[in-house]
């Protein structure tokens, strides 16, 4: 594609970065057919290739509007279109670029300005545990919209010392997992013991950045993935980590993120791909050891397994992940359109309820065909969105190993 940037963008940072992404689309148009917004509202520009347009007139000079903002927001960030695309455009990148540069020069109404910071604020605070404890009590009295937000509480149950292994690893303590599905962290744990794997929370990490990133606020969610490397910086140092784990896809692939977002920053660059090159998904470390622990498991459910859109397309570990359910002797059913995302995307479900809603009951159509006793997925987010559409147990597939794991 041929690009002709404005005096303000040209030879500068943002400016380069996109100028090169650019270059890379030849217009095909293959991501449309993977692209979930376009399948549902059928707009080239709520597809990939319409918004990178909108996205290269801005840069060349177009002065954008609340359309233009509209559309890119619309985008779920699946990055479906990448795992599609034959010539290697770098989509996720360049729309983080062109959402900056357009929420500079577009005001956004106040209703919406208000939404985006009371979820940035609400989902990063101190109160969140409360309020969802709160939640979670008065939950048969909610109204039906706010309920399928508030999942039913689950007892996390004991969790070993493991800081008698000789293996360790790091955990995330991220923002509202702990809150809303503590399960999942204490299944971990419980997991990794059993393989000898010892895992902890650095004091001081928290959030991934994710949040704070995509709603507007990329200065504060640079400021976390500081104060992340920062927490696990001496223990890294020390040697005797041998891996940052994540048990959420989508923490994971943003920390996965974390050199390429502070590439420029002189103190953290050098820091942050220290990190990153530490980074693992729970999938990676215990599929090697899928063979000695499926001789301790009971027979499980019959499972159908969501992929998640940072797990698959980000990360590229779908494959991983199903041969490793697999190992482990899970009854792992195939359904349909399994690469498409269920609309979840972080805080997008609130934000384009009619859009998500509409994918998720898709997803959940496709899955409800491979008549499951229990899907598991790798993201609390997906898992959240997917059980408020089913009657179908939703669980992260590491709970399902420990629930078979004979003690």
């Amino acid at each position: 594609m041929q690009t002709n940037l404005a005096s303000w963008a040209r030879e500068t940072p943002l400016g380069d970065d996109a100028d090169a992404i650019l270059r890379r689309c030849v217009h095909c148009g293959f991501c449309t057919a993977t692209c979930p917004t376009y399948q549902v509202l059928g707009d080239e520009l709520d597809g990939p290739r319409g918004r990178i347009y909108l996205i290269k007139q801005v840069l060349e000079g177009v002065e954008p509007t609340q359309a233009t903002q509209q559309h890119l927001d619309r985008c779920l960030t699946c990055r479906n279109c990448e795992t599609t695309c034959p010539s290697g455009v770098e989509y996720g990148h360049l729309v983080d670029i062109g959402r900056q540069i357009v929420d500079e020069r577009v005001t956004r109404r106040w209703s919406d300005r208000m939404r985006r910071l009371l979820l940035r604020k609400a989902m990063n605070s101190p109160l969140f545990a409360p309020a969802m404890r709160l939640g979670q009590a008065l939950r048969p009295m909610l109204p039906a919209a706010l309920r399928l937000k508030v999942p039913a509480r689950r007892a996390a149950g004991r969790v070993p010392d493991g800081a008698g292994h000789v293996r360790q690893v790091l955990l995330l303590a991220g923002c509202v997992q702990p809150a809303m599905m503590p399960t999942i962290d204490a299944a971990t744990v419980r997991v990794l013991d059993a393989i000898g794997i010892g895992a902890r929370v650095a004091p001081g990490a928290g959030c991934c950045g994710a949040i704070h990133f995509h709603l507007d606020a990329q200065e504060d969610g640079l400021a976390q993935m500081r104060a992340n490397i920062d927490a696990w910086w001496p223990l890294v140092e020390q040697g005797g980590v041998e891996a940052i784990v994540m048990n959420a896809s989508g923490c994971g692939a943003m920390v996965k993120d974390y050199a390429h977002h502070l590439r420029r920053d002189p103190r953290y660059a050098e820091r942050a791909a220290r990190i990153v090159a530490l980074v693992k998904d729970v999938a990676e470390i215990v599929a090697p050891h899928a063979a000695e622990l499926k001789a301790r498991l009971k027979p499980g459910p019959r499972v159908a397994f969501h992929p998640p859109c940072t797990l698959q397309h980000w990360q590229g570990l779908r494959p991983l992940s199903e041969q490793m359910l697999a190992a482990l002797g899970f009854d792992l059913q195939p359904f349909g359109e399994a690469h498409l995302c269920c609309g979840s995307a972080g805080a997008y479900s609130v934000l384009n309820p009619g859009i998500s809603q509409t994918l998720r009951d898709r997803k959940l159509g496709n899955i409800a065909q491979a008549r499951p006793e229990m899907i598991v997925s790798s993201n609390m987010g997906c898992i959240g969105h997917l059980q408020g559409g089913t009657d179908t147990p939703v669980r992260h597939w590491i709970e399902a190993v420990d629930m078979a794991l004979a003690r």
